[in-house]
């Protein structure tokens, strides 16, 4: 591994959110051994946890209020949920996953990290789910249309999905708009920054439509 590689990265991080530091750490430490030995994480990003994954899930917290329920659907590893619930202990998170393996990888995870007081592992698939939250969040799991098929009924009144995406954004919300407008929800791009030194993250932001209001 290139530790050296990731050093500004996890520096900058961890000074940006110095009390979550040392959990943050475990967490890495965990997606780079059992996560890579699991198959949950590609052999090649043990060189990159700290400036793509926890940056990327990081950045989220830019657009998640204070106090809400979060539920992280197709959660694999734990992205974006474990950083959003390390970071920010005012949120209530469900990580959903519907593989067995995943799921088992969540428990443990959520376990050593001391987190179950208020992270939960509920196994199946988003249109499975009978739960209600403000923010859902999602991480390389489908293309937009389909995330909004698939989780709009999870919303509560008012709730949004937050979905980490890259240079197909726009595209995506192109093919989505007609199930958006069937559904009185608009999309739009955002361009976030987990802290200084790290890189950008993009993602879509789906809530209601002002005129459906």
């Amino acid at each position: 591994m290139r530790e050296e590689a990731e050093g500004p990265a996890r520096d900058a991080l961890t000074e940006q959110f110095p009390e979550a530091a040392e959990q943050l750490s475990r967490y890495v430490e965990i997606l780079r051994t059992r996560g890579l030995e699991w198959g949950l994480m590609g052999p090649r990003e043990g060189d990159r946890m700290w400036s793509r994954h926890i940056a990327n899930s990081l950045a989220l917290l830019d657009v998640v209020p204070l106090g809400l329920s979060v539920a992280d659907v197709g959660s694999g590893a734990g992205l974006p949920g474990i950083p959003l619930a390390v970071a920010r202990p005012d949120l209530e998170v469900t990580l959903i996953e519907p593989l067995l393996r995943r799921a088992n990888f969540l428990g443990m995870a959520v376990e050593e990290l001391g987190l179950n007081d208020r992270v939960r592992i509920v196994r199946g698939r988003a249109e499975e789910i009978s739960g209600r939250y403000d923010v859902v969040t999602c991480r390389a799991v489908a293309p937009l249309e389909r995330l909004v098929r698939w989780t709009h009924r999870l919303f509560v009144p008012g709730g949004v999905l937050v979905a980490l995406k890259g240079e197909s954004a726009e595209d995506e919300i192109s093919v989505a708009g007609k199930i958006l407008r069937s559904l009185g929800l608009s999309a739009e791009v955002l361009e976030l920054r987990a802290a200084r030194g790290v890189e950008a993250t993009r993602a879509i932001r789906v809530s209601p439509s002002p005129a459906a209001g």
